[in-house]
């Protein structure tokens, strides 16, 4: 060997060996995935409130397709779950029986219990807990003392352009021109789809009760659009089961008070019960898990696309299961909320903020 071979060698051998390594460290879908973007900056980990993008930024493959189905279906028939739930269980206790399942599920892997979290991310996963469980699974139900089950997926069917706000928001970097649009219809969609519900105006069929359960899920929509941001480096870092059953536990410890408190207002009812076992089990153990990993692969706002497909699917089983009655216009909505979504995630060069980068 000269002096002229050796080096082209030993540059083979050392793309060859990073090739590999490559290869071999690429994660399964429930694993952490190291970020590559620039977003994931040390300075970000710093602040509570902070995201990345994804891992993929290409088009969906088959893996993010088959999650994104998963988690619509999953969460699109927790709605007639939770109806059911209602007519024995107060909202208190049905957000205490799914949360409670969930956790003791995800306890069950030893993955989730076993992968240490960083001390200074704890709070993050607490605060995740809270914002993506805690709260909303809480006032879901009470809106659904007032609403159908069919509105309250419809109206949840907004969250992914709540996600794409935040994202804009904590990544300092304005909208561009077709996410703007892709908002403005997404907004005209969620108009549709309340105005049956408000006690006004020649659509009228709703009360003031209808009204304050859709403004309820508006409320938990928001927080779920923050929350699909706040799991992307988490689950970037940890994989989805450890930070899911972190979080989990911390949002039994906000809903247990409630659902004790409720328990007087229950009464036992077999139909009930075997309600809150999908519920619990598939729409909080399962669903999020696969929610977090689609939003730690693919980013916040285009992992949220899953749920472009709950309000259809919550339609339909609130329509053959319970003989509900949809509004046209909310039907027309819910179109233009879908509409509005999928042009919102659509991928665009955003123009440059004037707070700069995070």
């Amino acid at each position: 060997m000269d002096a002229r071979t050796e080096p082209s060698l030993l540059l083979a051998r050392a793309r060859y060996r990073a090739a590999s390594a490559a290869e071999s460290s690429r994660p399964t879908p429930l694993e952490p995935a190291v970020p590559s973007s620039p977003d994931a900056s040390a300075p970000a980990r710093s602040r509570l409130l902070s995201t990345t993008s994804g891992t993929n930024l290409e088009a969906f493959g088959t893996t993010e397709w088959g999650l994104l189905a998963t988690v619509a279906t999953i969460w699109g028939t927790s709605f007639v779950f939770m109806a059911i739930g209602l007519e024995a269980f107060a909202p208190g206790l049905v957000s205490l029986a799914r949360i409670g399942l969930g956790a003791a599920a995800l306890a069950l892997v030893p993955a989730a219990r076993r992968t240490r979290i960083a001390r200074e991310d704890l709070p993050r996963v607490a605060l995740l807990g809270v914002i993506w469980m805690g709260i909303p699974l809480l006032l879901f139900p009470v809106a659904q003392q007032w609403i159908d089950s069919s509105v309250a997926g419809m109206v949840n069917g907004a969250m992914p352009l709540t996600a794409a706000v935040w994202s804009a928001l904590l990544l300092r970097r304005l909208p561009g021109r077709t996410q703007a649009v892709g908002l403005l219809i997404g907004f005209a969609g969620i108009v549709a789809i309340s105005l049956p519900e408000l006690p006004v105006g020649a659509t009228r069929t709703g009360t003031a009760e209808t009204a304050l359960g859709t403004g309820l899920v508006f409320v938990a929509i928001v927080l779920y659009g923050l929350s699909a941001n706040l799991a992307v480096p988490l689950q970037q870092r940890y994989g989805a089961l450890p930070v899911l059953l972190r979080a989990q536990l911390a949002a039994l410890v906000v809903i247990t008070p409630f659902g004790l408190a409720a328990i007087g207002d229950s009464h036992w009812d077999l139909g009930a019960a075997l309600a809150m076992l999908p519920l619990g089990l598939l729409g909080t153990g399962l669903a999020f898990v696969l929610m977090a990993t689609l939003v730690g692969r693919v980013g916040g706002p285009r992992g949220s696309i899953a749920t472009y497909f709950v309000p259809v699917v919550a339609i339909v089983a609130g329509v053959l299961i319970r003989g509900e009655q949809v509004h046209p216009l909310a039907v027309v909505g819910t179109g233009l909320v879908l509409a509005g979504a999928w042009i919102t995630s659509r991928r665009e060069k955003l123009p440059p903020s004037p707070l700069g980068r995070a």
